[in-house]
């Protein structure tokens, strides 16, 4: 049985309260099908605090962002917390050791990667990206960051385009959330 997955996102932070995460909307099923083309894998989580966006399998994916979002109600919104008590259910689950799936979080505070193998991570720069385009996209986004005075919203855009022209596992179908 062939596998679907979610492709690229990217997640910017321009300052305190300039913050864009993004992802395309191809959603392609082993190597050779495009079976969706505007798949939504980007968004707002509790009480519109947080942004939220994964790649990888679609199931793994929904099922590391709803473990997550359950961890993060019980730690009142605190991200960093939230992450930690996820990635400690992680030692104890035999069926999440291996989702095939990773997320970008982030608040006012802090940015967070997190993997389906329970990785918590905080990227050292303001951008990053993940899924089968998150090179290109980081590469764009780091260039565009550091080089131009783009806001948030508008390095997220932008780096997903020319990750779009480059995959082939990423479209431009781009949805953008903002905090």
């Amino acid at each position: 049985m062939e596998k679907f997955h979610a492709t690229t996102i990217c997640l910017v932070k321009r300052g305190e309260n300039d913050i864009a995460i993004g992802g395309d909307g191809q959603v392609t099923m082993g190597e050779h099908s495009i079976m969706k083309n505007n798949a939504k894998k980007v968004r707002k989580i509790y009480k519109d605090q947080v942004l939220s966006g994964f790649a990888g399998s679609v199931a793994d994916a929904f099922s590391l962002t709803e473990r997550f979002e359950k961890k993060l109600e019980e730690h009142g919104g605190n991200l960093k917390r939230a992450a930690v008590a996820l990635a400690q259910v992680w030692r104890s689950e035999q069926g999440a050791r291996n989702l095939e799936a990773m997320m970008l979080v982030a608040d006012k505070e802090s940015i967070l990667l997190i993997s389906g193998t329970g990785e918590v991570i905080e990227p050292d720069a303001n951008y990053v990206a993940i899924g089968s385009g998150g090179n290109f996209a980081y590469a764009a986004a780091h260039a565009l960051y550091d080089h131009t005075d783009m806001d948030a919203e508008s390095i997220v855009r932008e780096s997903l385009r020319i990750a779009s022209d480059i995959c082939v596992y990423t479209n431009s179908h781009i949805s953008v959330e903002k905090l």
